[in-house]
């Protein structure tokens, strides 16, 4: 008797899973971060009057929203609609995403008595999620979802600043100042990181990708010695389920190599590195994700093309490569230079 189809298997056999595990592909898969969002006037109808973190809560409008780039853009992967605060969110921290602004916490994090707010997180917590992603595989079908978490830093980073920052003063000052508490800190934020994505795995998730949006602001001798031992706890905690990880950060060209140590199947690059390059410097063994400009859609689309051709002839002869931006989609962008920009790298690779 065979074994009952899992939302896995039925991916399994996938451009995108076939790309993250290294192996031939029909064409390179694309997919985009942020491509469930604001560009799309569907989702701003969908999420009018409905608060950022209340809308991640709401499994059918999770699902919708999730669903509505695979159906306008035909990208290879979905990815789960959620933020990266919403773990945090789900144990009591006190925060909001503010429009125009981001996330805002309330008590930010600063001495080691403020570490009691970071209690261990449960499914129980966001079953929101279990539910949502249940319903998801169900219409992907043989369409990759992919589940996503914030990085211990990015998240610490939040969490000490109390919402976005350019400098990451107080961060840092932890960081140089108290490495102990700041270690502990990230140790604990790891494991709710590593439960948040076990949760999206067991529930359905064909692949998932850690986010550490800021670490790019981190000299690599401080990434190695103060962030990259929390993000190998997130990686090496969902092992075990053998589903594709991937690793992306902003800004983090020196920071390749590491990033892939940290226990990444796949590294995702921005666009200040050619693939080629990038390459040599993350080293065998990995596949890579990315890496076209965002800002190039606002260009002709001749201008997308040749930019595009540009990334196709530098992810020449990789392991693996997963078409991507270098970045999120940007809000403004016309949805439709997306729907193209698939279209154009599905039939430039088709083999």
């Amino acid at each position: 008797m065979s074994a009952p189809e899992t939302p896995q298997s039925a991916a399994h056999d996938s451009a995108f899973l076939k790309a993250c595990r290294r192996e031939p592909v029909p064409h390179t898969p694309v997919w985009f971060m942020r491509q469930a969002g604001r560009s799309l006037p569907e989702y701003r109808k969908v999420r009018e009057g409905i608060p950022m973190l209340e809308s991640c809560m709401r499994p059918e409008l999770v699902t919708e929203i999730t669903l509505q780039p695979v159906r306008r853009h035909n990208v290879d992967a979905a990815i789960y609609y959620s933020d990266i605060v919403v773990p945090l969110k789900a144990i009591g921290i006190d925060l909001d995403i503010r429009p125009g602004v981001g996330p805002v916490v309330e008590n930010p994090i600063r001495t080691r008595a403020d570490l009691a707010q970071l209690r261990d997180l449960t499914p129980e917590d966001v079953s929101y999620v279990t539910e949502a992603i249940g319903l998801l595989t169900r219409e992907l079908g043989p369409t990759p979802l992919i589940g996503f978490a914030g990085a211990p830093f990015t998240l610490a980073s939040y969490l000490v600043e109390g919402g976005p920052s350019r400098t990451y003063e107080n961060a840092k000052a932890m960081m140089y100042g108290d490495p102990q508490l700041w270690a502990d800190l990230l140790d604990r934020l790891a494991e709710i990181t590593a439960v948040f994505l076990k949760v999206q795995i067991e529930a359905g998730a064909s692949a998932v990708q850690l986010f550490d949006s800021w670490a790019g602001a981190l000299a690599p001798v401080d990434y190695r010695r103060s962030v990259l031992p929390a993000s190998a706890k997130v990686f090496e905690a969902v092992e075990g389920y053998g589903v594709p990880r991937i690793h992306f950060g902003v800004g983090c060209g020196e920071l390749l190599k590491l990033m892939g140590e940290a226990g990444a199947d796949v590294v995702g690059v921005d666009w200040r590195v050619p693939l080629d390059e990038a390459a040599r410097r993350v080293g065998p063994g990995k596949a890579l994700q990315g890496n076209l400009d965002p800002t190039v859609l606002f260009a002709s689309t001749e201008a997308v093309e040749a930019k595009t051709r540009e990334v196709l002839d530098s992810a020449e002869g990789l392991e693996g490569h997963v078409f991507n931006l270098g970045h999120g989609v940007m809000p403004s962008t016309d949805p439709d230079a997306l729907t193209r920009l698939v279209e154009y790298v599905h039939t430039q690779t088709a083999r």
